[in-house]
């Protein structure tokens, strides 16, 4: 869809909002594609391609807000969505915090080039060859017995936003995902493993091949694991997996948690969380970034922003109503689907590498536990406790011992995440990015 019929649509929508009697209104309108293969022992199993169009219509009486969803957006269809939504509106309750973002914060054009998309949408024999050729390369890594199936993908969309204050912005990207699922197989038993890549331009991704030998490489590594006795020891997230610990600290530091007071972060801010050494960014202007934009779900201009600053939380992530039941400015960081109102998250959310290597922090630890792969994770909204399964690597002097798994973890985030010292392997996969980090001893569970 060309931006000019984006426009016409969205404004056709804003225009009957007017002659609703709304005093306010904002229109949200994505238009989505998406397609992949799997395929498994050299054989295509599923292929698949969608395309879709959501349109989402918010309207504002007084304090009073409703929002109304469809995928229909026939002209004669408009203006009864825009009265179902104005009924609604009228009969929600009252939200004193309702309303457009301010109008002297809103982004204006010409917008940023932030290069999110190749827009090279790859034919399906295209996808299957790069699944074949991820799985062909795991497979012949020495020990692997088995493949669980691997897959390669394509995506893009486009996002059109018009408010009734007079914004009008686009935005969007594309991405491409090629991953694999390896068994291997030893006298002991078998295990699995995996690796995958992800990035909104094709050139960028790792090759298939590079993929698939380092899935096999993992999947061997994990083989004959033991259990180790329960006990307390120093433990290093793999960079894999790091990026949890910041995805934990984005949901606490989100304004409609302050808001509500169920964060650990509540009383936090300005306090020192992580040590001087360690400094998270949230920036939406990083060339080809998985989470860039340039405007928020509101339209607000955004800034980046130290998140932690000197081991310091700075902000939490706002939208226009957390910041004023919380008698702040919007630091731009609302979200918006087609279906509710704005809500508010990270962009580009990520720790500075650091100084030490991921084997430098366990020649520092000297004992321990390196994770690798966790399953359900379980936090305590209001305190950060936390505690997960878990599997990966025992370290003894320093390096490597033996695989371990069934095992599982238990500390408190704010205690781990002031002992965190970040590695130096940064590696950018997603929108939540982290080195490999030492989180200080935890409670280890296992025989």
């Amino acid at each position: 869809m060309k931006a000019s019929k984006a426009q016409s649509v969205l404004q056709s929508v804003l225009d009957a909002a007017r002659r609703a009697g709304a005093d306010a209104a904002d229109a949200v309108l994505y238009h989505a594609v998406s397609s992949g293969v799997s395929c498994r022992l050299g054989k295509l199993e599923d292929i698949e391609r969608a395309e879709g169009l959501d349109l989402g219509v918010r309207l504002m009486f007084g304090k009073r807000q409703a929002s109304v969803s469809t995928t229909d957006i026939a002209s004669d269809k408009l203006a009864a969505l825009v009265e179902r939504c104005a009924s609604m509106a009228k009969a929600a309750p009252e939200d004193p915090y309702v309303g457009l973002a301010p109008e002297d914060r809103l982004a204006k054009a010409p917008f940023p080039d932030l290069d999110l998309g190749d827009y090279a949408e790859p034919a399906t024999q295209t996808l299957k060859e790069r699944a074949e050729a991820c799985e062909a390369a795991a497979l012949a890594i020495e020990g692997v017995v088995n493949s669980s199936g691997a897959g390669a993908s394509y995506g893009e969309g486009k996002k059109w936003l018009a408010t009734s204050a007079g914004f009008f912005g686009e935005s969007g990207g594309s991405h491409h995902s090629i991953s694999v699922s390896v068994i291997a197989s030893d006298a002991n038993g078998m295990e699995t493993d995996y690796d995958y890549d992800s990035k909104t331009h094709l050139a960028d991704c790792r090759s298939p091949e590079a993929i698939g030998a380092r899935a096999g490489r993992r999947t061997v590594e994990r083989l004959s694991p033991r259990r180790v006795k329960s006990t307390s020891a120093p433990v290093i997230f793999d960079k894999r997996v790091s990026n949890s610990l910041l995805g934990h600290l984005a949901g606490a530091a989100n304004g409609a948690a302050i808001a509500r007071g169920v964060s650990f972060l509540k009383d936090k801010m300005g306090a020192p969380i992580f040590p001087a050494s360690v400094t998270v960014v949230d920036d939406p202007f990083i060339k080809r970034g998985h989470g860039s934009r340039p405007f928020d779900g509101e339209g607000v201009k955004a800034e980046a922003f130290n998140l932690i600053d000197n081991g310091a939380l700075t902000q939490w992530f706002l939208n226009s109503a957390h910041a004023r039941q919380l008698k702040l400015e919007t630091n731009a960081r609302a979200t918006r689907g087609a279906s509710g109102g704005p809500g508010a998250g990270p962009t580009n959310l990520y720790m500075k590498p650091g100084e030490k290597t991921p084997s430098a922090l366990m020649q520092d630890a000297r004992t321990g536990l390196i994770v690798t792969d966790m399953f359900g994770p379980q936090v305590n909204s209001n305190t950060g406790d936390y505690s997960v399964g878990c599997s990966g690597f025992w370290f003894e002097n320093g390096e490597r011992a033996y695989p371990v798994s069934e095992i599982t973890i238990a500390g408190n985030l704010l205690d781990m995440y002031a002992a965190a010292i970040a590695g130096d392997d940064l590696e950018f996969r997603s929108s939540v990015n982290a080195p490999t980090l030492f989180v200080g001893a935890m409670t280890i569970a296992g025989d």
